[in-house]
């Protein structure tokens, strides 16, 4: 191997992300609950327009996704000029870091954050810094003790992932309202739609020049498969985000089934009903076998166990039991599971199981 062909610093740092897993060896009647995936699928009406989509698939598609921005637009309230689209919202972070980050500057994360952003920071040549919650909370004035001279990006995911916790409007407009000239602060609404009436912090992106939102259409929208994810902010920064933004990062068939999607909103208020009631059924049945969860705004909820001894006993029971949820000691959370709200009958049998390994039955 040859010691001379090296890549750019900060990348040998990333570790592999891992997707959660979707079968188990031996196993049959299998339940993936690692994914936060919407249990209900995506809308008929946008597998309808995906069927359709093949039709074409010789041609080119179009490199502004100028329908599906103005789609977006509608559904938001938001001026579609301000809208960019990528392979899920990872691209859209991916697009941030290379722009505004690099080496000898710093990325703000929190320590429960997504793995993404770390990992988007160490590929551009950044430093990312983590930055202490406070009880699995984004403590705001941790983040902005810990900026400086060197702070040119800060990620806020609102509800977080995997703690499924959120905070409120005046914390986030504080939060932007005292970081750093240079800093832009990026709103990560990946289950901002399983909050009713919440924005994502849109309003906020429209009243300053520092703050960026993105979302996904892998969540809710039950499109994960597919990888659409979009972003909006002041139009200074969609500008360079396009700039780099490769002009065919989307298919026509993903941009197509994405604006079905979005424009679908019956089944998209019928998921969110739907995740809103067997959350706090699962939190609930949980609760009373002796794990407990913080309240959840997204659609998983975060199980504490004792010990990480005990937490990754339960999983491999749940694992015997074709139960697959997601450990997260990678995102310093040993002691926990994080396990995907599933439909009624996968809530059910995931909340039986951990009773019987409570209960000493397994």
């Amino acid at each position: 191997m040859s010691t001379d062909i090296q890549p750019q610093p900060g990348i040998t740092d990333i570790a592999l992300y891992e997707g959660g897993a979707a079968s188990l060896d031996g196993v049959k009647d299998v339940v993936k609950l690692s994914s936060n995936e919407n249990p209900f699928g995506p809308s008929e009406k946008a597998v309808e327009v995906y069927s359709k989509s093949s039709r074409a698939l010789h041609r080119y598609p179009s490199t502004d996704h100028k329908n599906l921005r103005e789609a977006i637009a509608k559904v938001h309230g938001l001026n579609a000029d301000r809208v960019i689209c990528g392979v899920g919202s990872d691209e859209v972070i991916a697009f941030l870091c290379q722009a505004y980050a690099g080496p000898g500057d710093e990325v703000i994360h929190t320590e429960h954050g997504f793995a993404m952003y770390r990992i988007s920071s160490l590929a551009a040549g950044a430093t990312p810094i983590e930055v202490k919650e406070r009880e699995r909370i984004t403590d705001v004035d941790a983040i902005l003790d810990a900026c400086n001279e060197k702070t040119k990006l800060v990620f806020i995911a609102n509800p977080n992932n995997p703690t499924g916790t959120m905070i409120g409007g005046s914390e986030i407009a504080r939060l932007a309202a005292g970081l750093p000239k240079q800093t832009l602060l990026v709103l990560d609404g990946a289950y901002a739609e399983y909050v009713e009436a919440f924005d994502g912090g849109a309003n906020l992106v429209d009243s300053r020049e520092n703050v960026v939102m993105t979302r996904t259409f892998s969540k809710l929208y039950g499109l994960g498969g597919l990888r659409v994810g979009w972003g909006y902010g002041p139009k200074h920064v969609i500008d360079v985000l396009n700039r780099i933004r490769g002009p065919f990062n989307l298919s026509q068939a993903q941009m197509e089934t994405a604006e079905a999607a979005v424009k679908d909103r019956e089944h998209a208020v019928r998921c969110r009903e739907e995740n809103t009631r067997l959350r706090a059924w699962l939190a609930e049945a949980l609760a009373e076998i002796g794990v407990p969860s913080d309240t959840s705004c997204a659609n998983f909820i975060l199980a504490r166990f004792a010990t990480p001894e005990e937490a990754n006993t339960c999983d491999d029971y749940l694992k015997t039991q074709g139960l697959i949820v997601r450990r997260v000691a990678g995102y310093n959370l040993p002691h926990c599971l994080r396990i995907t709200v599933g439909d009624e009958a996968s809530c059910r049998r995931v909340a039986h199981a951990v009773r019987q390994f409570k209960e000493g039955k397994a």
